[in-house]
């Protein structure tokens, strides 16, 4: 593949025009100008009559590295009339996600190395993306499981009540699967992030904080940081553009707008743009996790969809002078794939996956409930004006979202390194 006339935006924050070939799923080169006729030689190393190749000109619009989105809940297996693997994947395509973290709050849950191998086998050839598991804390200790599991993202621990029934409350019990885990990823709100912290602390590793939401666990995080630990925070698109107000709009959203944690004020909302434009939050993740809209309808119930609006929406934040597009690829992109260790995820750079999304900040576009591609079939941002347009979305040189169209179900697993 040859992509012409991509903006991109470099590590000091300047914009540039590039050409980048793409060969064999990776990035093999980025220059001021490749023609195609160089590219076909270089690639099939033959006459350029004899070869097609796939050639895409941006005519300069952006093209940034596919986002990777560190934690989503794709439902599968067992709670698949919400969501699959497929259409989990599909909705991570058309809205940029080119990787995805799934959580292991399952039925089965993900807390026994052969119910990781299930999954694997589940969503093996199923995907338009690519993926990898965290491994989920057990409430009995599976702290030996963790110790022997291999190529996942890091361990979940529940310190909190959500949604799946695994929470860990005994601290003998918490302080093991600490230990045996060289990266924790935390659900923990208000006093619980202080625990996480001191437990990670104790245990001299690393430590990453999902979905904060208010401005007390930010303090934390940041203090956590002064200390010189290995910690992350992760911010959602919906605690940044979403409060209280929102949800107390009327009775649909007082119902639709129900997830952990719960939405917080708008105070709250500033703080966090706050710790993530400067350095204290680390990523954004969607915490995507669908219900039907029947089942919101219904009863209390907790959890909202996301990663199909999720660069979108944040692409809006551009539009509204809250965060840079330099910055917006570091939370979404580069961060996620090194505080995971995901291999050549992350960056456009010469020999990282050929992971891209192409974007047409011109294009804006409001979110409708008739066009969501999620199988819950609703958006807690419908109504909403996106900043801009995801137009293709490329997974290891292969165009797999285009203009509306799905191809090419190519998603395979992530490898971690070391």
């Amino acid at each position: 593949m040859l992509i012409k006339n991509a903006r991109l935006v470099l590590e000091n924050g300047e914009e540039t025009l590039r050409d980048i070939l793409v060969s064999k799923g990776k990035i093999a080169e980025i220059s001021k100008e490749i023609s195609i006729e160089d590219a076909i030689k270089k690639v099939f190393k033959t006459d350029t009559h004899l070869v097609r190749m796939d050639y895409l000109d941006l005519e300069g619009r952006y093209l940034i590295p596919g986002v990777v989105d560190p934690h989503v809940h794709m439902r599968d297996p067992g709670l698949t009339h919400k969501e699959s693997a497929t259409t989990g994947s599909m909705a991570c395509a058309k809205g940029g996600v080119t990787t995805f973290l799934d959580m292991p709050n399952t039925i089965p849950a993900t807390i026994t190395e052969e119910i990781l191998d299930d999954k694997r086998d589940i969503f093996k050839n199923k995907t338009y993306v690519d993926y990898g598991f965290h491994f989920g804390a057990a409430g009995d200790n599976n702290s030996q499981e963790i110790k022997n599991v291999k190529n996942t993202a890091s361990t979940k621990v529940f310190l909190n009540i959500s949604t799946g029934k695994m929470m860990v409350e005994n601290d003998e019990i918490l302080n093991e699967i600490f230990s045996s885990s060289e990266i924790v990823s935390v659900h923990a709100e208000e006093e619980m992030v202080k625990k996480a912290i001191s437990l990670s602390k104790k245990n001299k590793n690393r430590l990453y904080l999902c979905h904060l939401s208010l401005v007390e666990e930010v303090e934390e995080l940041k203090k956590a940081k002064e200390e010189g630990m290995k910690v992350y925070g992760e911010v959602t698109p919906h605690h940044l553009f979403l409060n209280t107000n929102n949800r107390d709009e009327n009775e649909q959203n007082s119902k639709l707008l129900i997830m952990k944690p719960e939405l917080k004020r708008d105070k709250d909302n500033e703080k966090l743009w706050d710790a993530l434009n400067n350095g204290i939050i680390d990523t954004v993740g969607t915490d995507h996790a669908p219900h039907l809209l029947s089942e919101k309808m219904e009863k209390t119930t907790f959890g909202i969809p996301g990663v199909e609006h999720s660069l979108e929406i944040m692409l809006k934040g551009i539009k509204e002078g809250k965060i840079s597009m330099k910055r917006l690829i570091e939370v979404m992109s580069k961060n996620p794939a090194e505080i995971f260790n995901i291999k050549n995820k992350g960056k456009i750079k010469v020999g990282y996956d050929a992971d891209f999304v192409e974007i047409d900040m011109n294009q804006e576009r409001v979110i409708k409930r008739e066009e969501v591609i999620s199988k819950c079939g609703w958006s807690p941002y419908e109504g909403i004006k996106t900043g801009g347009t995801v137009l293709t979305t490329i997974v290891r040189g292969e165009i797999v979202y285009k203009n509306g169209n799905f191809k090419n179900k190519i998603g395979r697993e992530v490898e971690f390194n070391g």
